[in-house]
């Protein structure tokens, strides 16, 4: 049973928290065998801690995972150098800036102060701290390595920061390219080609075929933008409002690992990120059911989450964990092979952590050749639409002097 207790060091300091023991009598030596003067012990009630209110935080998902990814950090330094919880809480608390990130931890703090164990107070921050998260403290808290659990969690961290780093500084000039070339269509379309549409009015010229099609382009944009406006307005909330339902999310998962080029780098990257997580959970010493179901919960997408979830049987029904991972068309077979290999030789967990190590390098690869690639062809793109553009524009004036020409002959 879980007992709540309050005790003093050998500096005199108060400590108060939980401990997991049979007895009052059993948790009391183990206390003692810690170095703590136990002043009083009894059983922790369901809820030990006062109600608090939930507040309205707002914290977008990039600063989320930076903060945490700092918070981990240098909680794993205070408490491994020696600073009660406490102590460490309230050090990163003060020196964090106002903000919704300021309240969690201040939440944290006055949790933990109050007898409750770190990962409970967690736990009710679930916004922020995920059950993967939650679950490594518990187990940390459980058995005594605390710390340790803290520096695996802070490696997690910054290897998921690192890779979201990585797929947006990869997709930000492309995405700057790609709405520049818009934004200079659209300019065209508004306000230079109405301007020759004027002028080849006035001089009676007859229009070529691709002229005449964007010159009737401009004017329907021209006279229509509110429609196409409101049409376009409500494609993307109709388009987000089904990507959110059960079919929609599927329907987004299957075309992203189906595309050409993006669903390997898809693959890679889920893979990559499922091993990783199910390695550190077994390295942490977490059941493999449980971290199955901790790791589905983090897959992201939902083919893998069935993948996972056929995991999840065949550990059950006493079946290898290798043989659910033998589907090709969502784990390569050297990943297989590996698992396969982790099991016979009872290293599953480090061969797990290798191996996602091994393709986040591939990965990070391939997505700096694939940036390379797709900036010089967005360019080209953009280079042959605006030249388009501007040879159907002077072709009829080229007529034009063609045809006066020939008359002055």
């Amino acid at each position: 049973m879980k007992l709540a207790y309050t005790a003093y060091d050998n500096r005199g300091e108060a400590i108060a928290g939980t401990i997991d023991s049979p007895n009052v009598v059993a948790a009391t030596e183990a206390l003692r065998s810690k170095g703590l003067f136990v002043a009083q012990i009894t059983e922790s009630v369901a809820v030990p801690v006062k109600v608090r209110k939930k507040r309205k935080l707002s914290l977008k998902g990039g600063n989320k995972t930076k903060n945490l990814t700092v918070f981990t950090r240098q909680l794993s330094v205070l408490v491994r150098s020696g600073s009660q919880l406490t102590e460490a809480l309230g050090a990163l608390e003060r020196q964090t800036r106002q903000g919704p990130w300021r309240s969690v931890i201040a939440d944290l703090n006055g949790r933990v102060e109050e007898g409750a164990a770190l990962s409970e107070a967690m736990e009710s921050n679930a916004e922020y701290f995920d059950p993967v998260y939650c679950s490594l403290v518990a187990t940390g808290e459980s058995s005594g390595h605390l710390v340790d659990m803290l520096d695996r969690l802070a490696a997690l961290k910054q290897k998921q920061l690192r890779t979201r780093n990585s797929i947006t500084g990869a997709m930000i000039y492309p995405i700057l390219l790609v709405s520049l070339s818009l934004s200079i269509f659209t300019l065209l379309m508004i306000f230079v080609i109405p301007r020759f549409s004027t002028l080849f009015e006035t001089l009676g010229v007859p229009l070529p075929t691709s002229t005449q099609i964007l010159v009737t382009i401009s004017a329907f944009i021209r006279s229509y933008w509110w429609a196409l406006g409101t049409g376009l307005i409500a494609a993307l909330i109709g388009i987000i409002v089904y990507l959110r339902t059960p079919k929609g999310k599927h329907l987004c998962d299957t075309i992203m690992l189906r595309s050409p080029c993006i669903g390997n780098i898809a693959r890679s990257l889920i893979t990559a990120r499922v091993v990783y997580l199910l390695g550190v959970l077994m390295e942490g010493h977490v059941q493999v059911l449980e971290a199955l179901r901790l790791v589905k919960r983090a897959a992201g997408n939902s083919h893998y989450v069935k993948l996972i979830g056929k995991a999840e049987k065949y550990v059950t029904e006493g079946k290898l964990l290798s043989l659910a991972f033998s589907d090709a068309n969502l784990i390569s077979p050297c990943v297989h092979a590996a698992i396969q290999s982790g099991e016979q030789s009872g290293q599953i967990d480090s061969l797990l952590l290798n191996i996602a190590d091994f393709l986040d390098e591939e990965n990070e690869t391939i997505l700096r050749s694939l940036t390379s690639i797709i900036e010089p062809l967005i360019l080209v793109i953009m280079g042959v639409l605006v030249g388009l553009i501007a040879v159907s524009m002077f072709l009829p004036l080229f007529d034009l002097t063609s045809m006066t020409q020939g008359g002055g002959a």
